[in-house]
């Protein structure tokens, strides 16, 4: 039971520690890192996205800074009304997760 215990704490501080490093980035922000070319335009990061199913609609997006990395994520709904989550690189535009929301 103690060797349980023990896993499941240190299970708890793994994934409290990864969403501790990653923080939304405010729309002022996102707008500073467009224009200094830091990231690419939200339109084109969801057209990125859009391009991995076509067809399928936007639902929900958020940039965030992940230990330094700008990624930018996006949940999309396609025809079959299959949900979707996809992350991409911001800078580079290149897709980091596509996985079937469950």
């Amino acid at each position: 039971m103690k060797t349980l215990t023990a896993l499941f704490a240190a299970a708890a501080l793994t994934f409290g520690t990864t969403a501790a490093f990653a923080k939304d980035v405010q729309p002022d922000q996102v707008v500073k890192l467009v224009n200094e070319k830091t990231i690419k335009s939200l339109d084109e990061l969801k057209a990125a996205a859009v391009a991995k199913h076509p067809g399928s609609t936007v639902t929900d997006s958020e940039l965030e800074e992940e230990y330094g990395r700008y990624i930018y994520k996006v949940e999309l709904r396609d025809a079959q009304n299959v949900e979707w989550d996809v992350d991409l690189d911001a800078k580079t535009g290149e897709v980091l997760k596509d996985a079937r929301d469950s």
